[in-house]
């Protein structure tokens, strides 16, 4: 579905007779989309890797009243970030749950004449087509939400999925159970099936009769539905086979919204070879770590910590598999002694202009790291930007297993040129890098333990 809108450029055959005919009939196939995205936005991560905001929408525009909600304008109805590594060794796909409650920011209407006020909570789904908004107004969320700087979109509809899986002649999905789904119209037995046309978008569009019957039971199956047709495309001889990429071309162009930036054949060309070089299995479909929400048990919250670690290796290019040479952890101080924990001795300062942070460091150090002898320093005089650990000189075995515990670098320990006195503190100033306790301020090298995930390569059975 959405991963595979790039592979359209290799219907490009340079010096053909019919090069200039394909060239137009597929750059006239996509929609353009000026995105307003504004001044206020996350910094650009790692030179050369991408990040791309796949958004299935369910506007029912052009269905004919058949799937209810006859008139929707269209929302966020399946959303992932895509982040491709900048070696191209490998890609994350994150998918963003329709229900997750989330702040939206302020945004221009889809036709930029008006202005959307912002909302401090509300589900994400309504960050497109509720109250006229636009992708971009999606995509201003989920860099609010994670911190991650996206480079482009790609929007398709409920048509893709019929016609991208009828193009690459069906897709196979996996079931635990028989399956009769009277809202989705799915009716599949047990086992393995090749699903296409309106099955296939039946498949992708339930959960009522699967898992919990919510959301977060339908994203898993979205996510072994796109795996198994990644794998049909490289598998199958489609991008070799002028017919069928003819074919799935056609039928993805038809069906696609980009922004500006990336709105042609060539472009698009450009940014399928880069998604051709990743292997794929060490292309990961995840979920962002989540909870129930505590006001509402039909929604969702971020699960803060885990999504905030998680978040942060995609910032920082760390792969969610075991690509070799990389996520090597890098040691923090030169020491090679460390203290136990409960001899450690540090003062937290708070200069990261967040209220409480400091007091919520020294609760996570004793209650969950065992460092009994932390203090609380109260508020720094000023904010700073990084976080730093200042220590004596007879004082490294201790900052070595601070540092370990915080995911401190190597440039956040300033050591001094004295001797510490017996009852002395080192001095832990958060900064405005600090996301939280626990929250490592490198990029951590692991997911969460429970992170729900699967790689392209791997098929797995709906429950």
């Amino acid at each position: 579905m959405h991963w595979t809108a790039g592979t359209l450029g290799f219907v490009l055959v340079a010096g053909c007779a019919g090069g200039y005919f394909i060239y137009q009939h597929f750059n006239g196939n996509i929609d353009s989309y000026d995105a307003d995205l504004g001044d206020d936005r996350p910094s650009a991560g790692a030179e050369g890797a991408m990040n791309i905001l796949l958004i299935g929408t369910d506007t029912r525009e052009g269905q004919d009243g058949k799937y209810g909600d006859t008139g929707s304008p269209g929302h966020a109805d399946t959303t992932f970030l895509f982040h491709v590594a900048k070696d191209r060794t490998n890609a994350t796909a994150l998918s963003i749950p329709r229900d997750l409650m989330v702040e939206i920011p302020e945004c221009k209407t889809e036709d930029k004449k008006r202005i959307i006020p912002g909302s401090p909570r509300a589900m994400f789904n309504t960050s497109l087509g509720q109250n006229e908004r636009g992708p971009d107004c999606t995509w201003k969320t989920v860099e609010k939400l994670t911190g991650i700087r996206i480079d482009h979109f790609m929007m398709v509809d409920f048509n893709a999925v019929k016609t991208m899986s009828n193009a690459v002649g069906g897709v196979e999905v996996c079931l635990e159970k028989n399956i009769n789904d009277p809202d989705s119209h799915l009716n599949l037995s047990r086992g393995r099936h090749v699903v296409k046309g309106e099955q296939a978008l039946a498949f992708v569009r339930t959960r009522h009769s699967v898992g919990q019957g919510g959301d977060l039971t339908r994203i898993p199956l979205q996510q072994q539905f796109l795996s198994s047709m990644i794998r049909k495309i490289k598998g199958n001889g489609t991008l070799t086979s002028p017919t069928k990429l003819w074919n799935l071309a056609d039928a993805a162009t038809n069906s696609l919204t980009v922004d500006s930036g990336i709105a042609s054949i060539r472009k698009l060309s450009g940014l399928a070879k880069d998604l051709g070089k990743v292997d794929t299995k060490h292309i990961t479909f995840a979920t962002v770590p989540v909870a129930d929400d505590p006001l509402d048990k039909n929604r969702l919250v971020l699960k803060e910590r885990d999504a905030k670690q998680v978040f942060a290796m995609v910032r920082a290019d760390q792969s969610l598999t075991d690509v070799k040479g990389k996520n090597k952890k890098k040691p923090t101080p030169k020491e090679t002694s460390k203290a136990a924990p409960a001899d450690v001795r540090v003062r937290v300062v708070n200069g990261s202009g967040v209220m409480g942070a400091a007091q919520e460091t020294v609760n996570w150090l004793q209650n969950e790291q065992g460092v009994i002898r932390s203090s609380n320093g109260l508020n720094a005089p000023a904010d700073v930007a990084k976080t730093t650990l200042e220590y004596a000189r007879n004082r490294g075995d201790q900052a070595r297993a601070l540092a370990e515990m915080m995911g401190l670098p190597p440039t956040a320990l300033k050591m001094t040129n004295k001797d510490a006195a017996p009852l002395e503190e080192m001095v832990l100033t958060l900064g405005k890098d600090f996301e939280g306790a626990g929250i490592p301020l490198t990029a951590p090298t692991t997911a969460p333990s429970d992170l729900q995930r699967v790689n392209a390569d791997q098929q797995v059975c709906a429950k």
